[in-house]
């Protein structure tokens, strides 16, 4: 039997994530996943730092099983539901990576101009990554939770705070393509 792999129609993929979503709501629980980086500090003792992650851990274990859910569901995906690892973009956005010095845009996931071992243990690669971390985990903390929390649960939920943290994770993600990633790359 010859199985052709390409991405699920949203007609599919749509209503599984809303399914997802009822049960959520149905036993009581938001879904998002920056929640679990806090989570994951409070089980190694960070509570023994700050009085911030001194909770009980044990009532997220729900999150945790979740979270181990989504890593087994990308390797299986990845794995045995991908035809390829390429990434299908538009021509002028390879070409104007390209131009940003980005060699390989599309033919994987994340680029080797950041993301590879060598490339993180330059002060400029090292220091990318660890700015953008403190940025993106002060910013999930400051407004209450992640782009998929925010963007799927609390739009979901028609809840304003919701609306205003997905305005301003466009507003930062626009001038992050426009204005920073063509200085520090450009």
């Amino acid at each position: 039997m010859d199985i052709i792999l390409q991405p699920w129609p949203w007609y599919l993929s749509g209503p599984l994530i809303a399914f997802v979503l009822f049960l959520f709501f149905y036993f009581g629980k938001n879904f998002g996943i920056s929640t679990n980086l806090e989570t994951m500090c409070t089980i190694a003792g960070a509570g023994k730092v700050s009085d911030y992650f001194k909770k009980d851990w044990k009532e997220r274990d729900w999150a945790l099983t979740f979270l181990v859910g989504l890593i087994i569901g990308g390797f299986i995906s990845i794995t045995y539901l991908s035809a390829t690892n390429t990434i299908n973009l538009n021509p002028k956005t390879v070409q104007e990576l390209a131009d940003l010095g980005f060699a390989n845009a599309g033919n994987s996931y994340v680029p080797s101009e950041i993301f590879s071992i060598e490339n993180m243990l330059t002060l400029k690669g090292f220091s990318i990554l660890l700015i953008a971390g403190v940025l993106i985990g002060f910013g999930t903390r400051y407004a209450g939770g992640c782009t998929s929390g925010h963007a799927i649960t609390g739009l979901s939920s028609l809840q304003l705070p919701s609306l205003i943290a997905v305005i301003g994770f466009f507003i930062g993600g626009l001038l992050m393509t426009w204005v920073l990633f063509p200085l520090i790359f450009g």
